[in-house]
């Protein structure tokens, strides 16, 4: 395709201020998905009663599930993406201002997913729903988490992708070096928001309109987002300051992803071939 005829991706990240403080456009976005997570939520509590989770509950749970998604997706993406440039702060205060600067972006689903089961855990030590249960349910509602998380960094510019001649190729400016001219590319996050947001979240609530057992939505939830996310990663340029780890192609999403793909195998078959497992 002609470049000049490409879209450029260049937006304002700050949607308006408040008293001279900046609000971002990645954090209205998460702030979007918790409403909507909170609305989805509160509904399948209402629409899922075999699962005994009061309505009342849904307030708490998306409260440790929020601390979960930005502690666990911040550190997450410092410890797989951006140590380096942690140690390379000048001073601690710099160090720890760039942990907190979650509206520049820079948020690991993996790290957010782990900071999300550990979130569960302690929610599950009061409420007593089983575990499982409550993972089953959160699976549903993440993907709206990701699509919104895709949308605030196809905003901020970030996670572009390869070069493309595809009439969809988009120019990410801040992709710009001197080897790496103005020329369309990928819009991954987009492909992401696509994928791991849109399509996994009809899949998941298609599949949960049916009594499932145990673990089998979490399960389709892992194995979708490993796969989705794996795929798009052949179309999105890793990281420059980590690059590919092998081959010219094994990116740290890939290998990020693939214990996903294990855990999503798994998880349906334990669920379904085990006869303990609480029907859901």
């Amino acid at each position: 395709m002609n470049p000049a005829d490409a879209f450029v991706v260049e937006f304002n990240t700050v949607a308006f201020e408040i008293f001279g403080f900046g609000i971002h456009w990645y954090g209205i976005t998460y702030l979007v998905a918790f409403v909507l997570g909170w609305w989805v939520t509160r509904y399948l509590a209402k629409t899922h009663t075999n699962w005994n989770v009061k309505p009342s509950h849904v307030d708490d749970l998306l409260f440790y599930m929020g601390l979960g998604v930005i502690l666990g997706g911040r550190i997450g993406y410092l410890l797989f993406y951006d140590m380096i440039n942690i140690v390379n702060e000048p001073t601690f205060i710099d160090s720890l201002l760039r942990l907190i600067s979650i509206h520049k972006g820079g948020m690991s689903f993996h790290g957010g997913f782990l900071g999300c089961m550990i979130a569960i855990w302690f929610y599950n030590r009061r409420y007593k729903h089983g575990y499982f249960v409550i993972v089953d349910m959160m699976a549903i509602i993440t993907p709206i988490g990701l699509f919104a998380g895709r949308i605030g960094n196809f905003i901020n510019g970030e996670l572009w992708g390869k070069p493309t001649d595809l009439p969809w190729g988009m120019i990410f400016p801040k992709s710009n070096t001197e080897t790496l001219m103005n020329v369309p590319r990928h819009p991954t996050p987009l492909y992401e928001a696509a994928l791991e947001g849109i399509v996994l979240f009809i899949i998941l609530w298609l599949f949960a309109k049916k009594n499932r057992p145990t673990m089998a939505i979490s399960g389709v939830f892992a194995l979708g987002y490993g796969l989705f996310r794996g795929f798009v990663e052949f179309f999105r340029l890793p990281d420059e300051h980590i690059g590919y780890l092998a081959f010219d192609w094994l990116t740290m999403g890939m290998v990020l992803s693939a214990p996903l793909i294990v855990v999503g195998i798994a998880l349906l078959w334990y669920s379904y071939n085990t006869k303990n497992v609480q029907k859901a």
